[in-house]
């Protein structure tokens, strides 16, 4: 899978720790043993699940940090190599390609699995391996910001709709890990952990993004454009709707809400 900018990143992580769902949070934080743990975060890009859980007064031991991109796990180092008053604990990170080497992982020698905006990008064989890992290893898992193809454009337009499914396809595309799941990814693995016996806690985690938001709005945005680009859709039709969005992005006119869904799967005691 290719890898996600630092600056991109940045621009989100606001909006990624406003829509986390508190109550998924909670039940998964609950599940968790007394004292220090030390938690498995998969696609850990700059570090944001560490960010979200730090945020919430969870202190634990430590983090293994696993990525494939180098250079966003020395980002993620130079965040959080820092003073123990952080309250994020040792701090551990592992250049890997969950494709291949998932297996790898040390699923048993951890308290818990993380991961966020991450199962949408991969494949339907990744996500049933991946439960299996952590089933087999009895641990409980965290799932934060799976979109989930809800999206809604205030003021609306007609291209919505066309753009939204250029960018559903899109989403489906082979990421390096074989035809994503795109939208159907967190229903998907909620269906997989409940058929192994988990309990899962689910709920929305949508971003709601302000018309004040520019510049998020229009690398968000224009990402969409690139898309409609690459799958052909009418370029007249793709360059009016773009003016439009632009203008009214830089009128503040325009609030755009993307639908995600947090899930905790708990293994029954």
């Amino acid at each position: 899978m290719s890898g996600f900018s630092t600056t991109w990143l940045a621009l989100r992580e606001p909006l990624d720790l406003a829509a986390r769902n508190t109550d998924v949070e909670a039940a998964f934080l609950d599940s968790l043993p007394s004292g220090p743990v030390r938690i498995l975060d998969l696609a850990s890009g700059a570090g944001s699940t560490v960010a979200a859980l730090a945020a919430k007064g969870v202190e634990p031991a430590g983090w293994l940090l696993c990525d494939h991109d180098p250079a966003l796990l020395e980002h993620a180092g130079q965040r959080w190599r820092k003073p123990v008053e952080q309250g994020t604990g040792r701090i551990d990170l592992r250049q890997i390609d969950l494709a291949c080497d998932l297996e790898q992982l040390p699923f048993a020698d951890v308290a818990a699995v993380t991961t966020s905006a991450f199962l949408d990008l991969v494949s339907e064989a990744f996500v049933e391996r991946l439960v299996e890992q952590v089933v087999r290893a009895r641990k409980p898992f965290l799932a934060s910001l799976t979109y989930d193809g809800r999206v809604r454009f205030d003021p609306e337009a007609p291209f919505d709709g066309d753009i939204l499914a250029a960018h559903d396809r899109h989403q489906r595309t082979d990421k390096g890990f074989g035809p994503a799941l795109g939208p159907e990814a967190a229903s998907r693995a909620i269906a997989l952990f409940e058929a192994a016996g988990y309990r899962v806690v689910q709920g929305p985690s949508d971003w709601r993004v302000a018309p004040h938001e520019h510049d998020f709005l229009m690398e968000f945005l224009g990402g969409w454009v690139r898309v409609g680009e690459d799958l052909n859709l009418p370029s007249q039709a793709l360059e009016t709707w773009w003016r439009d969005r632009a203008r009214q992005i830089r009128s503040e006119e325009l609030s755009v809400t993307v639908g995600h869904v947090d899930f905790a799967a708990l293994p029954s005691c």
